[in-house]
């Protein structure tokens, strides 16, 4: 019969066929253009169906059927070596076996820890009564009163701040609230979409961002935190915090600062269902309105602020907010850094200073921080559909710093 008949008969594809073909498992005649197809095709064919049914791959059934060819009229079935291509694969299989059972409970493990995890005990987190110490009117720099608060184990999860000169401040579910309407965020997308992002996201970015993080969170793990104050600058959908949250001590003060409330209240929820309880200040306020005393920060994360901040502005943040952060404190900082803008970049000319790292460490340098470490990654030339501030022939790389003064 034709390759078609044979096909059909069999319930195999003309590309397998010619697989087998190609590889010489089945030989056919072939007669002008065409192949023809005997009972000794088909008992071939039989024998490769058989085989792959006891988990042989071609190349080992090519093995068994040199041995058949050849060992035509001969007691090759009794030869050791054939034997033992059968017995090979049987223990093969048994191996197999044993390692997708270990692999299906260890699955089973981790589905039931991701079951349990995700239905267990959660922590509210609110504004911790020792916080009130340091917090001061940003107008006039004075201690603020609590009015009508709501307060759950220690933590303010509603009420007011007041001032004597009048100004207020909300605490909206453990959140303080800072000015009035909170700018419209282009990373909303984020509270929920994730996945989306880092399939939207260039590898190499994201490879990046990954290397920064690790890196960050090593320095970070240097200093004695015990009873500190960190302030991170644009904590975002938490990034940085949530790769830190579980190892800051508990006697230890994270201060978040963000311009949107939305972000905040995700970032809050995700770590209030992670059951574990750590000080954290969540403050919905623009960068230059963070209500809290002089000199009051130990260390100052600032690794999406100045360069979020630097899209609008032609002042270095860092400066803006110097005088929280005490003489001798620290910094862990992040930057985008342009190796090169094009005349068709989306970065204003007047605002590209403070991406280029001579400026940067200039600005960090008269601040008087003292390198500890640094690190400059791998210069990318594109971001994705939500990292698109740099056009086509622009490059960019991150200068991270951790220093102290």
């Amino acid at each position: 019969m034709r390759i078609g008949q044979f096909g059909k008969v069999n319930e195999i594809s003309h590309d397998t066929i010619r697989h087998y073909m190609d590889l010489g498992l089945i030989v056919p005649e072939k007669q002008g253009g065409h192949y023809f197809f005997d009972t000794s095709c088909q008992k071939d064919l039989e024998l490769i169906l058989e085989l792959k049914g006891m988990g042989f791959h071609l190349n080992e059934i090519k093995m068994i059927f040199h041995y058949k060819n050849l060992g035509q009229l001969t007691e090759y079935e009794r030869d050791a070596f054939y034997q033992s291509l059968f017995l090979d694969k049987y223990e093969k299989l048994e191996q197999e076996i044993t390692n997708l059972i270990e692999m299906k409970d260890r699955l089973k493990r981790k589905v039931d820890q991701l079951s349990t995890s995700s239905s267990g005990s959660s922590n509210t987190l609110g504004i911790d009564l020792s916080v009130l110490d340091i917090l001061k009117c940003n107008k006039c720099a004075e201690s603020l009163t609590l009015q009508d608060g709501i307060i759950k184990k220690n933590q303010i999860v509603e009420g007011k701040l007041t001032c004597h000169c009048d100004q207020v401040y909300l605490i909206e579910s453990g959140i303080l609230k800072v000015g009035g309407a909170m700018r419209p965020d282009s990373q909303i997308f984020l509270l929920n979409n994730i996945p989306e992002y880092i399939q939207e996201t260039d590898p190499l970015y994201l490879e990046n961002m990954n290397k920064g993080l690790h890196w960050s969170k090593r320095k970070l793990g240097q200093i004695d935190l015990h009873k500190k104050v960190i302030l991170e600058l644009g904590s975002g959908v938490g990034f940085f915090l949530r790769n830190m949250y579980q190892d800051l001590p508990d006697d230890c003060l994270y201060i978040a600062v963000d311009h949107n409330l939305e972000r905040h209240q995700f970032l809050k929820s995700l770590l209030e269902r992670t059951g574990s309880k750590r000080n954290i200040l969540f403050i919905c306020a623009d960068f230059l309105d963070i209500p809290i005393s002089k000199q009051t920060v130990d260390l100052v994360i600032d690794h999406s602020g100045t360069s979020n901040y630097s899209f609008e502005h032609e002042t270095f943040l860092l400066r803006e907010v110097d005088s929280l952060i005490k003489l001798d404190g620290y910094l862990l900082g992040s930057y985008l850094a342009f190796k090169n803008f094009s005349h068709k970049g989306k970065i204003e000319v007047k605002y590209r200073d403070n991406f280029t790292v001579s400026k940067i460490k200039k600005n960090i340098r008269e601040l008087k921080y003292i390198t500890l470490e640094e690190r400059v990654s791998e210069s990318i030339d594109k971001g994705g559909k939500y990292e698109d501030f740099f056009v086509q022939g622009e490059e960019i790389f991150s200068y991270l710093f951790f220093g102290k003064r």
